[in-house]
């Protein structure tokens, strides 16, 4: 009896162990398509063995299936990068495989230069992390931790008509204004503070979710619109704040990482790249760079009358007059607060 067992246990054992190997598997997906492309996602079993049944995911949620193959819009997604997963059932055992994809603008983005329309004179104090216009004034918000503050400027001669401080605990970050509160964002502290527009009394915060850092703000007439320093820009309930949905900003060829200071400008989001002097101009419904606004001659005309500091003293600020058409940029510590007027190359 124990000679049989012994030789069953051992039968057993090799035909689970033979039986696993027998199954080999690979997730096969096309890793670079445009967002006009139809993306196939296949599980293959090498060996042609059975397999019982396949569940595909996209970012961690599921894609109905009849087969061991699916077949994605680009367009459905958005340009960026995504996650894709495979559960394979076969006899008694499950096995997961991982892969990922990028889907990427189908054109070119048209690239802009700039005219100097006016300039106006700009705290040299002022590091620069948000800026808004509203009914005349800009509004500022400055960072670095212990020196953070909110700001009420005079367009035409720089002067700071109100300011509070905030505590030095935090470092501000970006801010918008919707319905008379200014809504304001630190860096790492994963929340943010609102306030009264006349009285900048602080009236209550908020906490961050899924975007970890704050870096910029600025709102349409639905939804707050943050960016976290990566190349996610996340939509938020402009009554509750908490986070909708996210789209990643993409070329033709690059994701564009380190997504600064938000704009929003006739259905457009404008946003500076952090550390380069460039704007990119983002479709809000699926993260397609339009344009890149190219601002290298207004370093240069900066650096007639101030020398800038390397990563510090970089362009960071853009407020748009909807009203007016009139566009405005200022970079961190810069002297000067430019209108200019987009010309395409």
């Amino acid at each position: 009896m124990k000679k049989i067992a012994l030789v069953t246990l051992l039968l057993s054992f090799y035909l689970f162990t033979s039986c696993d190997k027998d199954y080999k598997f690979t997730l096969d997906v096309s890793k670079k398509n445009t967002i006009k492309d139809k993306i196939e996602i296949t599980l293959k079993e090498e060996n042609n063995q059975q397999v019982d049944n396949v569940q595909f995911f996209v970012n961690g949620k599921e894609i109905s299936s009849d087969g061991n193959s699916i077949t994605l819009n680009a367009a459905d997604y958005g340009v960026g990068k995504y996650a894709v997963s495979a559960l394979a059932f076969y006899p008694g055992k499950t096995k997961k495989l991982n892969n990922s994809f990028e889907i990427f603008s189908d054109k070119k983005p048209v690239l802009y230069n700039f005219e100097i329309v006016n300039s106006y004179p700009h705290d040299t104090n002022a590091f620069t992390q948000g800026l808004e216009y509203n009914n005349g004034f800009l509004y500022e918000t400055t960072g670095r931790r212990g020196q953070s503050t909110l700001r009420k400027v005079e367009i035409k001669s720089g002067k700071v008509l109100k300011k509070i401080d905030l505590d030095k605990q935090f470092f501000g970050e970006g801010m918008t204004i919707v319905n008379d509160k200014v809504y304001w964002l630190t860096w790492e502290a994963k929340k943010g503070f609102v306030y009264d527009l006349k009285t900048f009394k602080q009236v209550s915060e908020f906490k961050y979710n899924k975007s970890k850092e704050g870096w910029g703000l600025t709102h349409n007439d639905k939804e707050f619109i943050k960016s976290d320093g990566s190349n996610k820009i996340w939509f938020l309930d402009l009554e509750t704040l908490n986070e909708i949905r996210s789209i990643q900003a993409y070329t033709n060829k690059v994701s564009l990482k380190s997504l600064n200071e938000l704009e929003w400008v006739n259905g457009k989001i404008y946003a500076n790249y952090w550390q380069k002097p460039l704007i990119a101009i983002i479709n809000p419904k699926n993260g397609v760079v339009d344009g890149i606004i190219n601002l290298k001659g207004l370093v240069k005309e900066m650096e007639k009358t101030q020398k800038l500091e390397g990563q510090d003293d970089v362009l960071n600020g853009i407020a748009y007059d909807k009203e007016n058409d009139r566009l405005f940029v200022t970079g961190k510590n810069w002297g000067k607060l430019f209108e200019i007027k987009l010309l395409t190359e």
